[in-house]
Formats: structure tokens, C-alpha cells, sequence
């Protein structure tokens, strides 16, 4: 049985997901970002128990079709954003369609429709969220990460970082105060 659970967006999440579904006593196959695939059926009381367990861990299990592909798209960007050691050299519309087996105008128009935002500026705002990270981290520098982010140039990562946060990168890497988002915020 397939689960889809909402707010799922990082390792730590899956990890906390096994763990509760372990002390239920439930046998999983697959937890991946927002879906899990259990051996056992759930009906009824028990439905309800991993609906309730989910909730208190922050997370929250859906059940309507549209609500699920939107979370299945969050967390496509979310993992090739953030979770993916690959660099991101592909083009994301292609990717979704090909990854979520939908063609990209109707996930497009569904994603717009129910999150008042379009699956580019989703896609922007994990990357500058993703670019903030590397800076903090210090390890590349910024003709690197717009490398790796697949930016054409340092020019328009800078531009894009600072039509959204209203700093530049360097500014940014001075601060002190570092200003990042929790992933399950961005966007949201």
C-alpha cells in the first residue's frame, strides 16, 4: 500500500517516518520524500493510528489525488535542489514530466492553480535557498556554485539571488546572521 505524506522534504524526515512506522509495527518497502509503500493493507482504526502518528511527527497524510502530485512535484525539485550530489544540468520541465509520467502544461497549470505560484519561481526559490547553503559553507565559490546550479553565468545568478533576497551573494556571505529558510518553508 502506497502512502503520500505531506511536509516529507529531507533525509531526516525519511528517517523519522521508518522510525514510526517501526514502533507500529508496520513493514515498509520504500520511503522516499513524501511516500512511503507499506507491505500491510490499512483500513479504518489503523489508517487513523499512522494518520495521528504522522501528524505529531509534523507530518500530514493525503489523500486527494491533486494534493498528492502537487507534494510528488515539491519534492522532485526538492530533491534534485537540494539532495542530488549530481549537478543540475538538466531541463526541469523535462525532468518533471519524465520523473511524475505527466505532461509538463498540465502540472504546470495544476501547480499555478493550487499554489498561487509557478514551478519556476518553486524552483528559484529552493535554488537560492540551496545557493545560500553553499556560500555558508564556503567550500566553492560563487563562479562554482553557478556551475553546479546550472546557472550560465555568475551575472545572472547574482542577478536572480538578489531580485529575491535583495542582497548580492557577497553581501550575503559578510552577514553574520546568516538568513536561511527550513526547505519545507521555501516556497510555501
Amino acid at each position: 500500500m502506497k502512502l503520500y505524506i505531506k511536509y516529507m522534504v529531507s533525509n531526516r524526515c525519511k528517517q523519522t517516518v521508518k522510525e514510526e512506522l517501526k514502533k507500529l509495527g508496520l513493514h515498509f518497502i520504500i520511503v522516499d520524500l513524501g511516500e512511503v509503500e507499506i507491505m500491510e493493507n490499512l483500513t479504518g482504526e489503523r489508517l487513523e493510528q499512522v494518520k495521528s502518528i504522522l501528524f505529531n511527527c509534523g507530518f500530514e497524510l493525503m489523500d486527494d489525488k491533486r494534493a498528492i502530485l502537487i507534494e510528488r512535484i515539491k519534492n522532485v525539485i526538492i530533491e534534485m535542489v537540494h539532495h542530488s550530489s549530481e549537478l543540475i544540468k538538466t531541463n526541469f520541465s523535462n525532468y518533471l514530466s519524465e520523473k511524475l509520467d505527466h505532461d509538463y502544461t498540465y502540472l504546470a497549470n495544476l501547480f499555478s492553480e493550487v499554489q498561487g505560484t509557478t514551478i519556476e519561481q518553486f524552483i528559484i526559490m529552493h535554488k537560492i535557498e540551496r545557493i545560500k547553503e553553499l556560500i555558508i559553507y564556503g567550500e566553492e565559490n560563487i563562479t562554482e556554485i553557478a556551475w553546479r546550479m546550472n546557472y550560465s553565468s555568475v551575472a545572472h545568478l547574482s542577478n536572480q539571488f538578489k531580485k529575491v533576497t535583495g542582497l548580492s551573494p557577497s553581501h550575503f556571505k559578510q552577514l553574520k546572521d546568516k538568513r536561511r529558510s527550513p526547505i519545507e518553508d521555501v516556497g510555501n
